[in-house]
């Protein structure tokens, strides 16, 4: 079922499932590929495939995802990029090498990153009501704009009901979406909680990160994100895309979704104002890497912020020890350590990576929203390649 969330809301628990992923992927070999069907092992270590390489593999052979693709930065440095599966169900042809994907809710850190910098800059208090950024906007059964501050927006911690209407989406997904449509959609429900009581999974809460954004500085959310995020550190594969604009734009996997027949329908055209300041960016793999390098690097806010965007509280609902900050998830690793990073889950695509505080980095992207045994193996795929 689709959200476009880093992770289902509720999960099964993993059953070892990351060290069931690598020793699945460990017995999968070239030559049981079948033709076409996956890529050519990226690289060998002593006459063995490569392990990244490995788990894309069996993303697309054994949970029948289309594609998936991987960019990992190791311990020495060096970024390696890796494909497997078809990128393209109709003609066959395989996966661009680090081609752009709908990025979904890693969205969300961009946004937050914005609403850290303005917060550096006086513009926005984090323990300030919504209420004096947007006078009178956020009323309710059991919300009020009064109430609830913009730390708990970013932090998921407001008790404010969702939006996204996944049928919707999926039966117009050409259809333009006006930010204030979206809102009033959450306003129509109940409260789930007072804000500040729980921690619960909400796009209602960026949604509004996003009009503080464009409030506190009287220009379009996308143009601020470009200028203050993409274009400082010059992610040249990364874009905000523009109303109306439905398509991704250099190389790319075709993303697709499973149809109630199990067919898989293409959704890579796509128009994401639905997702807006909480899911419409389009990147790559190796992008997405840069930018949570940069920011856990100190490139994009000072350090009173970056702690700040570092401090958790419990994600419930998540895999255990999971935590989420302002806009930023740690999730810890088999090899000990955690990984700060977000992912995202929108039509088409499914992405889940993290960096180290010592520099190692990993995404992966596939092409289809993986069920949850998939979901855990991709998880999985990401603990592998930053923990070899």
């Amino acid at each position: 079922m689709y959200e476009n969330t880093p992770h289902s809301r509720v999960r099964r628990s993993r059953r070892g499932g990351r060290h069931r992923a690598v020793a699945v992927v460990t017995a999968v070999a070239a030559g049981v590929m079948a033709a076409g069907a996956l890529a050519p092992t990226a690289a060998f270590a002593g006459g063995k495939p490569d392990s990244v390489q490995q788990s894309l593999n069996a993303l697309v052979k054994d949970d029948g995802l289309p594609a998936a693709l991987a960019s990992v930065k190791g311990r020495d440095g060096r970024t390696r990029t890796y494909t497997a599966g078809v990128g393209d169900l109709t003609t066959g042809a395989k996966p661009p090498v680090d081609g752009q994907i709908r990025a979904g809710s890693n969205t969300k850190t961009f946004t937050a990153v914005v609403v850290l910098q303005l917060v550096a800059e006086g513009k926005i208090g984090l323990d300030t009501p919504v209420e004096t950024y947007l006078p009178g906007l956020l009323r309710g059964d059991g919300i009020d704009g009064r109430n609830v501050t913009v730390r708990q927006l970013l932090q998921h911690t407001s008790g404010l009901p969702e939006y996204v209407d996944k049928a919707a989406i999926l039966s117009s997904p050409n259809r333009y979406y006006e930010p204030r449509e979206l809102l009033d959609a959450a306003l129509a429900q109940k409260a789930h909680f007072a804000p500040g009581t729980r921690w619960e999974y909400s796009n209602t809460n960026y949604l509004l990160a996003g009009l503080i954004i464009q409030k506190v500085t009287g220009r379009p959310l996308g143009e601020e994100v470009t200028k203050r995020v993409i274009d400082r550190i010059g992610l040249r594969h990364t874009s905000f895309p523009t109303p109306g604009d439905t398509a991704i734009h250099e190389a790319h996997p075709k993303g697709y979704h499973r149809e109630a027949d199990g067919s898989l329908r293409d959704y890579t055209e796509l128009d994401p104002s639905w997702g807006w300041a909480a899911g419409a960016v389009v990147s790559t793999n190796t992008d997405l890497n840069s930018f949570f390098t940069a920011l856990l690097g100190g490139r994009l806010l000072p350090p009173a912020q970056l702690a700040q965007m570092r401090t958790t509280v419990p994600a419930e609902g998540m895999d255990p020890g999971v935590g989420y900050g302002l806009g930023l998830m740690s999730r810890p690793l088999s090899c000990g350590g955690v990984a700060w990073g977000h992912g995202g889950t929108i039509p088409g695509y499914k992405t889940a990576g993290g960096v180290t505080d010592d520099g190692r980095a990993a995404s992966v992207a596939v092409t289809a929203i993986p069920g949850d045994e998939a979901g855990q193996h991709i998880d999985a795929a990401v603990d592998a390649a930053l923990c070899r």
